[in-house]
């Protein structure tokens, strides 16, 4: 993992921070969530992602004196920045599992800290769950639409924003993908690697075939070929059948072959319809170049025979959004319970503590509703629209699961990380349990969000007392 020390945040922070600590207010117990307005993708539902990292970086996060070298230099007072210097994180963290479906406005972690700490740790926070939860989700969409038998594989190292690229391969791998082509994510998460070669490496050959047979010489159980450089159907997949069964007659087998433009499905339909008249009927076929969600629902409804997707800029970018809106608010300051107001009444924070519960069908499966209470609320018997007054739903006698778990207490972590393969899993059983109305491309149903008769009549007492002038 990048070297991240207490500088990996925004100046404001900073400005905050000391402005707490001048005034005698930075241990005043602070408590804060991180939740979304919006799913990202037009799509219904998100999938959590990053929660694994944030722990390990919560728990080492300090000042080293670089930093504090540094600080001094921006003209910060001496006596902040000198108190910087045994600053850790020993706040409490609650949050939902980590590959858990969640949606908008219901809080997916809670930051419980004093409050320099809490603000000095918001930056990190939602640099990595934004990022990661969008390209977790994005991975999911395509999980949805290629199916669970094709291989996904995530090529966007090279299309990535920066070093981005090493947390969206986690990311991807949490949302459904197989394997990535960054190496170094590989290692460090223990993902499968996939890669096969680039168009380069048969234009440094004489020719194709010899590009072919050198291939499959340094690689004979693992060997894909790229078929596209010059000629897919006339000269590509003919070299690749030629290869595939010297291999064959060595008792080897070309594992693959790889298209990287031109019509997907119909290349795919030929070269498929090649390889089986040459008896390869076990060469897989792999597609690449700007694929997506959709573009794998386009050559799934076209029958196109392509066993393995490798997906780069669309994943890794998270388009069309480019981002997650979410957002961390402050919800309760030194035992007080506090909101902030805006013109947009969805705009209008939830405050307090508090815990978020899944509603479930007889089945286990998601009834299509959370319920966002006040956290010693055992369960919500009626939940109330954020915005509307007039709305209200019955949950009374319906099975009600809490989202939100101690993970973090006194700036440890309170069990053993989680394994990726486990997440991956997790997050699969999940999606499973949601209704695929809400996992249309296209106009997905809307899930029901909601507050607990308790929570919605401290809110809305709150929003009164602060448009009255008064402080509650």
């Amino acid at each position: 993992m990048i070297d991240i020390t207490g500088t990996y945040t925004d100046q404001y922070q900073l400005a905050m921070a000391q402005a707490y600590f001048l005034s005698g207010r930075g241990q005043v117990s602070a408590r804060f969530d991180y939740f979304f307005r919006k799913s990202p993708c037009g799509g219904g539902y998100a999938i959590f992602a990053g929660l694994e990292d944030l722990l390990v970086l919560l728990e080492t996060l300090h000042f080293d004196e670089s930093d504090l070298a540094f600080l001094r230099a921006q003209q910060l007072h001496p006596d902040f920045v000198e108190s910087l210097r045994g600053f850790r994180f020993r706040g409490r963290v609650h949050a939902c599992r980590e590959g858990d479906v969640v949606f908008p406005d219901c809080p997916v972690v809670t930051v419980e800290a004093s409050l320099i700490e809490a603000q000095l740790v918001e930056t990190l926070l939602l640099n990595i769950l934004n990022y990661q939860t969008l390209v977790a989700t994005k991975a999911s969409r395509m999980r949805l639409a290629a199916g669970a038998e094709a291989v996904l594989v995530d090529f966007g190292l090279r299309r990535a924003p920066g070093l981005g690229g090493y947390a969206a391969s986690r990311a991807a791998f949490v949302g459904g993908f197989d394997a990535t082509s960054n190496v170094r994510a590989g290692r460090d998460y223990a993902i499968p690697v996939s890669g096969t070669m680039a168009h380069a490496f048969i234009q440094a050959h004489d020719c194709e075939l010899d590009a072919f047979r050198a291939f499959a010489v340094a690689h004979p159980d693992h060997c894909v070929l790229l078929v596209d450089t010059y000629d897919t159907l006339n000269s590509g997949v003919p070299n690749a059948i030629r290869v595939g069964l010297e291999l064959q007659a060595r008792g080897q087998r070309l594992l693959g072959i790889r298209l990287d433009s031109g019509d997907l499905a119909y290349l795919a339909k030929q070269a498929r319809s090649m390889l089986d008249a040459a008896g390869l009927h076990e060469t897989k076929i792999a597609a690449s170049n700007q694929i997506d969600e959709h573009v794998i629902k386009s050559l799934r409804e076209q029958g196109a025979p392509i066993d393995l997707f490798g997906v780069g800029t669309s994943l890794v970018t998270g388009q069309p959004d480019g981002a997650l809106d979410g957002v961390y608010k402050l919800a309760e300051v030194d035992g007080r319970p506090c909101l902030k107001l805006s013109e947009s009444t969805d705009k209008i924070t939830i405050p307090c503590a508090k815990q978020v519960f899944r509603i479930l069908d007889e089945a286990g499966g998601f009834w299509g509703a959370d319920a966002i209470a006040i956290a010693d609320e055992p369960t919500v018997q009626r939940m109330h629209h954020p915005s509307d007054p007039n709305q209200s739903l019955a949950l009374a006698g319906r099975a009600q699961e809490p989202l939100l778990h101690p993970v973090m207490s006194q700036g440890q972590r309170l069990r053993q990380p989680t394994d990726l393969a486990d997440i991956r899993r997790y997050s699969q059983q999940r999606l499973g349990q949601l209704p695929p109305e809400y996992k249309r491309f296209e106009y997905p149903h809307r899930y029901k969000v909601g507050l607990s008769t308790r929570l919605d009549a401290e809110r809305n007492q709150l929003i009164a007392a602060h448009r009255r002038g008064q402080t509650p």
